[in-house]
């Protein structure tokens, strides 16, 4: 389904069975008030953003160690291969929903309450800030405790009011930190209003990082040898480029031109430089035309050339990463490589990688236009928050740290 679509299916549908649920859990608490049960089976919802399952993953970990968790995630299906990364929920435990279009979401939502019970799952945790989706997952899945965000006061989002621990979002802290805070409001062993009157510092929103041997790095390189016969990792630096951003908000995506403007003059200064172009399948084109500008042997276009499983592997040979603020950064993050990646709509203060990453961010008084509380939905047309960035500050910030660690030879 398009963004859109969807949009407008979670308006106007959602917000009615939101107000009717929560009617019924009124009801239902009169004659029998809800009881918090110890944590065994515990299940995180975040349908739609590939970087959230990366940037969740300290609080999942926390939930699994802390109370000894069985740990359960339910996903849109094309996002799935992110928990992949960490494997921090086994396979086995994440159900996947279909997203082609209302029939088969709508099958697999009453598919899915099924797979709940079925693993007695007492516990919830929806990540969504946005969708109204999520909640009613939320009430109808069984579990007996249910944690997420709540607008409280605020005048955000209605998502209806059945959860037993609800969380204030705090837009003036990571995301990562405010996940963590739905985890600890969970664990605690006394109520309050509203959770969660405890510190998160960056200490506790720290990721793990994935395991990748010397036999993959070797597997990967061959495959880059592929794309570019010259390439030896001798002699070749690798800088991955990703000038995708998904159809959630375009928005995030800088202009083409620049990027291979920066392609261009970074080639020119770094004779060892070689660059690949990265993105999916259907991104291929756009990556192409980037290639087509940039006009040089050593911009290799490789969209939908590396399969989903060796990305890690790629980064961790990699020297560094220019991106839109998008997915690729988030998934890098559990490894070492450097990223550097360009904000507009969004805030890196709220959104920014958790990994070796450097933000390049214009900061406008506009920015950022999308938050929690207008469905990261604008009425942008003319993204100058992206327009402010110019070529040659990117390529100055790339350049400072190519020249930081040294050529290949050196």
């Amino acid at each position: 389904m398009k963004v859109d679509t969807m949009r407008t299916i979670d308006r106007y549908a959602g917000v009615p069975i939101c107000f009717l649920l929560a009617l019924c859990y009124r009801l239902v608490s009169w004659f029998s008030p809800s009881k918090s049960v110890p944590v065994k089976n515990a299940l995180f919802i975040e349908l739609s953003e590939m970087g959230s399952a990366i940037i969740a993953d300290p609080a999942m970990r926390k939930l699994r160690d802390d109370a000894g968790a069985e740990l359960y995630f339910v996903i849109f299906k094309n996002n799935a291969v992110s928990l992949s990364l960490l494997n921090t929920v086994p396979e086995k435990n994440i159900f996947c929903v279909r997203d082609e279009n209302l029939v088969t979401f709508a099958v697999d939502v009453l598919r899915f309450l099924w797979w709940c019970r079925e693993r007695r799952v007492d516990t919830v945790i929806d990540l969504e800030l946005f969708s109204r989706a999520t909640s009613i997952l939320t009430a109808l899945c069984g579990a007996s405790n249910r944690v997420g965000f709540h607008r409280g006061h605020e005048e955000g989002l209605y998502r209806g009011s059945f959860l037993t621990h609800p969380v204030t979002y705090n837009c003036h802290i990571h995301v990562a930190k405010n996940f963590m805070s739905l985890v600890v409001a969970l664990l605690q062993s006394q109520s309050e209003a509203p959770y969660n009157k405890h510190l998160v510092s960056d200490a506790d929103i720290k990721l793990a990082r994935a395991s990748i041997g010397e036999q993959q790095q070797q597997a990967v390189r061959v495959r880059v040898n592929e794309l570019y016969p010259p390439y030896a990792s001798g002699n070749h630096r690798l800088l991955l480029v990703n000038a995708n951003a998904s159809d959630l908000l375009p928005q995030r995506r800088w202009m083409p031109d620049r990027f291979a403007s920066v392609i261009r003059l970074l080639l020119q200064q770094f004779p060892d430089l070689l660059v690949i172009m990265t993105g999916s399948s259907a991104e291929r084109p756009q990556a192409g035309d980037i290639c087509d500008l940039v006009d040089d042997a050593r911009c290799v276009n490789s969209a939908g050339f590396f399969q989903f499983d060796e990305l890690l592997a790629l980064y961790s040979v990699a020297t560094a990463m220019l991106s839109n603020d998008s997915g690729p950064p988030h998934f890098a993050s559990v490894t070492a490589l450097k990223t550097f990646v360009i904000f507009g709509p969004e805030t890196p203060a709220l959104y920014g990688s958790l990994g070796n990453s450097e933000p390049i961010y214009a900061g406008l008084a506009c920015s950022p236009c999308v938050s929690a509380g207008n469905h990261r939905k604008t009425s942008c047309t003319d993204n100058q928050c992206l327009s402010a960035i110019s070529a040659d500050q990117v390529a100055r910030r790339l350049s400072g740290f190519l020249n930081t660690i040294g050529s290949v030879s050196a």
